[in-house]
């Protein structure tokens, strides 16, 4: 049971790593949605919102990175 528990803690972020990447992601979801506002584009407007919201609600760093870089990436894949 021990070794259990110790594998599942490993892979949430630490506190001051959350904080950074927090600030990191809803920095560059802000640079997003002012673009999408803007340009009046949803896929930016839209990846800006979630870029500044879903970090609140992860605690995994797996899940972290691989949203925040689906997020990041996504207007740049789908543009027109």
């Amino acid at each position: 049971m021990r070794h259990l528990l110790a594998a599942s803690a490993a892979p949430y972020v630490s506190l001051q790593a959350w904080l950074l990447w927090n600030v990191v992601l809803s920095s560059f979801g802000l640079g997003y949605f002012i673009y999408g506002k803007k340009q009046a584009k949803a896929l930016p407007l839209a990846c800006g919102i979630g870029l500044m919201i879903f970090p609140y609600f992860i605690d995994q760093a797996w899940a972290l990175f691989a949203i925040g870089g689906l997020l990041l990436a996504l207007p740049w894949l789908l543009r027109t």
